[in-house]
């Protein structure tokens, strides 16, 4: 049996085998869905939505990021993604706690930690030792 760590291709699968990036989608496609224009101050002009809920190009302007950054994210994509970010996603989507939570463990997954290396020993010359010898 292989004890490497396999390499974290943004396609880690949670403990219960879901997988982290498809998880990421629905819990953003889900939040956004449940919230009306009229909820956030949008005016609603009766034209006909696609899709139930915010438009992405109004969540994102909500929460201050560009439409294509807020897509990537909404496609499971959340490496490298700041913590202030998802404070202002999770704002515009009005996030409980327990679910502002729940995003950050799912754009941030916790990362392996490295194996400790003690710093490499230095080698002092000899005229420097002496020096500090005397």
């Amino acid at each position: 049996m292989d004890d490497t760590p396999a390499a974290d291709d943004g396609q880690t699968a949670l403990a219960d085998g879901l997988d982290r990036r498809a998880e990421l989608s629905e819990f953003l496609r889900t939040r956004r869905a449940r919230l009306k224009p009229e909820d956030v101050g949008i005016p609603s002009h009766g034209r006909h939505r696609r899709v139930p809920g915010l438009r992405r190009e109004e969540l994102a302007q909500l929460a201050g990021v560009s439409v294509a950054y807020y897509t990537r994210l909404e496609q499971g994509n959340g490496r490298n993604v700041s913590a202030e970010v998802l404070d202002s996603i999770a704002r515009a989507l009005r996030l409980t706690d327990t679910e502002h939570a729940h995003l950050t463990h799912l754009a941030k997954p916790k990362q392996q930690r490295r194996k400790y290396r003690p710093p490499k020993r230095q080698q002092v010359r000899v005229a420097l030792h002496q020096l500090l010898e005397s």
